[in-house]
């Protein structure tokens, strides 16, 4: 029996899960707001774990083309003190695939493959009326009903209050993103200092993190702790207004560090929302949701690499189902695993970012002491 199933949201999660679904041979509709693939840029790096991203990689029979353009190299970390002192430089073996980087565009396209993506279609609500499936509106006024409807669509998901009545908060970290382009060419003095991984410097309730990209790319990450009116400030500002607030926020910095402010081209505020870390639903036939859309965490390494698996996990049980009640009882036993392991996470998460901006710069050493290989 094939089940009318629907997947709202073309992030890594969604199209893992739409993917397992393809390669079993399960038609599924990938629905999209974003008008196009490349309608907007898709983001900086990601590091797949060898037993989550990589895992769902391959459940989807694509883990050979994702090593073949994974960067293991970017595994690298170094950590520098407030004067420019390195603290630390991890760097991975030669052999280390544990935590291989890959760009977000990259993942995209490899995920998208012979997919067929409804692009633009803006979900504006998600009704279950069990028995008779879960309808979906769009913003044109269109409407279509599905068995099963995935929201994979996200921190402001358009699915979860079909669910849920919660919605993220605010933790009280910001974050600035800038970037460098063609680094080994116009900054080579940065590109060396960032190396061919991460670098992060942190000091008091703030800290800076540069990351490198393929095709010389670096993207440049300024964190530190401010009100929630302060994002309304910023956005009545320019490119040098905020270049000037950031470089007095970090005052006294090493100058190679404050460089990698003062030559970042445009600044985008990210001011980082969770979820509660023990977010469940009262089960509803019809409707479930994966990744951010379920339990947004802050962003420190496990939040796509959980959406991913999640979607994977879900198409299998999904596939598997014969008939409607199936379905729903591989939906209802699918959730109780997702809450266990992402509230595990989430704990983990939220600890490890209340140590990395920090009144103690220590706490996020230390932090990276326990993670890095010794």
């Amino acid at each position: 029996m094939r089940h009318r199933i629907a997947v709202v949201g073309g992030g890594p999660g969604g199209l893992t899960c739409a993917r397992v679904l393809h390669r079993l041979g399960h038609p599924v509709a990938v629905l999209e707001r974003d008008p196009a693939r490349d309608a907007r840029p898709p983001g900086g790096m990601l590091d797949l774990h060898e037993g989550l991203g990589q895992r769902a990689l391959e459940k989807a029979g694509l883990l050979t083309e994702f090593r073949a353009l994974a960067r293991p190299e970017a595994q690298a970390m170094r950590i520098l003190d407030t004067d420019g002192t390195v603290l630390r430089d991890w760097r991975p073996r030669p052999d280390d695939r544990s935590n291989p980087e890959i760009d977000r565009g990259q993942l995209r396209d490899l995920l998208l493959g012979p997919l067929d993506v409804r692009w633009g279609r803006h979900v504006t609500d998600v009704l279950p009326e069990p028995p008779d499936g879960t309808r979906v509106r769009f913003a044109d006024g269109r409407e279509e009903t599905f068995d099963l409807v995935v929201g994979a669509d996200g921190a402001r998901s358009r699915v979860r209050p079909a669910l849920s009545p919660t919605t993220p908060h605010y933790t009280g970290v910001t974050l600035v993103e800038t970037s460098l382009d063609d680094v080994d060419a116009r900054h080579p003095d940065l590109a060396r200092l960032v190396g061919d991984g991460s670098m992060a410097v942190y000091g008091v309730n703030r800290g800076l993190v540069a990351q490198r990209n393929s095709g010389g790319h670096v993207k440049v990450y300024a964190q530190f702790r401010v009100p929630p009116e302060w994002h309304a400030e910023l956005a009545a500002t320019g490119t040098e207004a905020v270049r000037s607030r950031l470089l007095a926020m970090f005052d006294g910095w090493a100058a190679p560090v404050l460089d990698l402010l003062r030559r970042g081209t445009a600044f985008v505020s990210r001011p980082i929302h969770v979820l509660p870390v023990a977010h469940t639903w009262t089960h509803v036939p019809g409707v479930t949701l994966l990744g951010d859309a379920a339990h947004l965490m802050p962003p420190l390494g496990a939040g796509a690499n959980l959406a991913m698996l999640e979607g994977a996990e879900l198409a299998e049980s999904v596939a598997a189902a014969s008939g409607p009640e199936a379905l729903d009882e591989a939906v209802r036993a699918y959730e109780e695993r997702m809450w266990a392991r992402a509230g595990r996470l989430a704990e983990i998460t939220t600890a490890g970012l209340e140590r990395l901006v920090s009144p103690d710069p220590a706490e996020a050493i230390a932090l990276f002491d326990e993670v890095q290989p010794s």
